[in-house]
């Protein structure tokens, strides 16, 4: 009498004795559709993060203004999401899926078009206008993939597809630390810069579009049959029994939560720095490789996209929320210290091995730590809890961005690795003291049991 399956022809419905209420689930092939289409606004409005920062002395020749103008262009990310995340989870929370999803592809979109015509040297204020309009869609999409993952996965898959969500996003890094050092070369003259970033900033307009038109089209807001019984059950609660003020009440009474909030702030905000920082750092020591520094960065990002990808698996197969959490943390914390250590060694071939170790742990725990959110924080909404980690991470960011900067300046690279050591040493403590309270697990396992009363399974024709 299994309660789901995992397949798209499966129903079950379930008549339990002390629960007359029949609960069918089911699964739809459009769940990978809708996943997939996420995973790729996501991936475009990632890119815009970094693209600028990878080549940060070379817009700094174009437009002319500091090493710290052209950081902002990526802390603007971090800063910007921090007073919108409440009002767009609260607009999750009332509109949908759909709703959200329109508004980030259509925001990105725009943010695109607006760095196209902002290609002149006295037109700075104009790309950092695009680049906020971008930050600004960002908000709509960083806390989504725990919740398209409920909405749309049965629980032996939520955790694989949250990855699948999160991989967009890394994917989005990747090709932005890829490919800007590879369209803009480091050049002189001006006209021929201008030519070079109009084509990087025209091809991600087209594909922003694109992507716009495929969400208006394909987009759907939940299935008609929930997926797992832990949706059943959240669909049948009443509007009124859900308060979204009441709902943040309870996640910041909530103690082992509010330990991965600052937990997660401080490994994703460790992340954000040395990606922004990344350029000046291999520069310092390695002169004139800004190719090398972006493959070094798509190096951090695709090892932590396997990461990313082999720790959703493994929690689906073993459900070890916090040992899985806490075995990533330390390694994080290991292979940033061997980062630090191995920068100035003259051999960048060490540096792209050490890159490697750090992001597959450091960009691997970001699905654990959305996955996690929910299992200490079920029922309330995938988006209240993911827009708590994600905002707490942001506030890192930017301090450990502006501070580990500071350091280099005046210290250092070896200086700035260490200050962000001390804090993932810091991080990895903490997520020790978290509770494992894993309430979801609970409530499929609760609706298994009292749906073993009396069990009704039929086969019902494929639908799509």
């Amino acid at each position: 009498h299994s309660h789901e399956h995992v397949g798209d022809h499966i129903e079950c419905k379930e008549i339990s004795s002390e629960n007359p209420q029949v609960r069918s689930t089911r699964l739809y092939k459009r769940r990978w559709a809708i996943v997939f289409l996420f995973s790729s606004y996501s991936l475009c409005n990632a890119f815009q993060w970094i693209q600028y920062g990878i080549i940060n002395n070379i817009f700094m020749h174009f437009y002319s203004v500091s090493s710290f103008a052209i950081d902002w262009m990526s802390m603007i990310y971090m800063l910007t999401y921090i007073p919108f995340i409440f009002p767009v989870t609260w607009l999750l929370d009332k509109k949908g899926l759909r709703v959200v999803a329109l508004v980030a592809s259509s925001i990105n979109c725009l943010g695109t078009w607006i760095k196209v015509a902002s290609v002149r040297p006295h037109l700075f204020w104009v790309t950092m206008l695009g680049q906020f309009a971008c930050s600004f869609a960002q908000v709509f999409i960083l806390g989504m993939p725990s919740r398209i993952a409920s909405v749309w996965f049965g629980s032996g898959e939520v955790s694989t597809a949250c990855s699948i969500g999160v991989f967009g996003n890394q994917l989005g890094i990747a090709i932005g630390f890829l490919v800007p050092p590879i369209l803009v070369p480091n050049v002189e003259d001006l006209d021929e810069l201008a030519y070079h970033i109009s084509i990087m900033f025209y091809i991600t307009a087209g594909v922003a579009t694109l992507i716009f038109i495929l969400v208006i089209i394909v987009f759907q807001e939940k299935p008609d049959v929930p997926p797992s019984q832990a949706q059943a059950a959240m669909r049948n609660m009443s509007p009124q029994e859900y308060s979204y003020l009441a709902s943040i009440r309870r996640l910041v009474c909530n103690k082992p939560f509010v330990l991965l909030i600052i937990t997660y702030g401080l490994n994703v905000g460790c992340f954000y720095a040395v990606s922004t920082l990344l350029n000046r750092m291999i520069i310092d020591h390695y002169p004139g490789e800004e190719v090398n520094a972006g493959r070094i960065g798509l190096i951090i990002v695709i090892a932590g996209m396997v990461g990313s990808l082999i720790c959703g698996i493994w929690l689906d197969k073993t459900k070890t929320y916090k040992q899985t959490t806490l075995a990533v943390y330390l390694l994080t914390f290991v292979g940033m210290l061997v980062y630090a250590f191995t920068l100035n060694l003259g051999h960048l071939w060490i540096v792209f091995i050490t890159a490697a170790a750090l992001g597959f742990f450091m960009t691997g725990y970001l699905p654990l730590g959305f996955e996690f959110a929910v299992e200490l924080t079920y029922p309330e909404s995938e988006g209240t809890s993911s827009g708590l980690l994600n905002c707490s991470a942001q506030v890192f960011g930017i301090i450990f961005t502006i501070c580990q900067g500071k350091i280099i300046d005046y210290y250092g690279t070896l200086a700035g690795n260490i200050f962000l050591c001390v804090f993932l040493f810091l991080g990895t403590l903490m997520t020790a003291f978290i509770k494992a309270d894993l309430r979801r697990q609970k409530a499929n396992q609760l609706a298994v049991r009292e749906a073993a009363a009396v069990s009704v399974c039929f086969i019902c024709p494929i639908s799509a």
